[in-house]
């Protein structure tokens, strides 16, 4: 009884990801498990994507750089090692 009660409180039956995928044995047409629209309150702000966007410029900064500096490095390991 009490292994009943706890699967009860664990399951509350909202749909996480839809298995109702094509081509699989189980795929019912036409079913639509996951919603249609985003809501509103899920939509991001305009601070949100500023920093969504400031994010990825720094971080495509940083491999730029990382890249730089192996190429300068690699300069001066062939300008002061293997050509001489």
């Amino acid at each position: 009884m009490a292994e009943e009660t706890r699967r009860d409180e664990e399951d509350d039956g909202r749909t996480i990801a839809s298995m109702n995928v094509e081509g699989m044995p189980w795929y019912v047409p036409g079913r639509g498990d996951a919603p249609e629209s985003t809501p509103e309150s899920s939509r991001m702000t305009k601070e949100e994507r500023g920093a969504y966007i400031w994010a990825a410029v720094r971080s495509g900064l940083l491999i730029l750089g990382v890249f730089a500096v192996v190429f300068f490095l690699f300069l001066l390991f062939c300008d002061y090692i293997w050509f001489r």
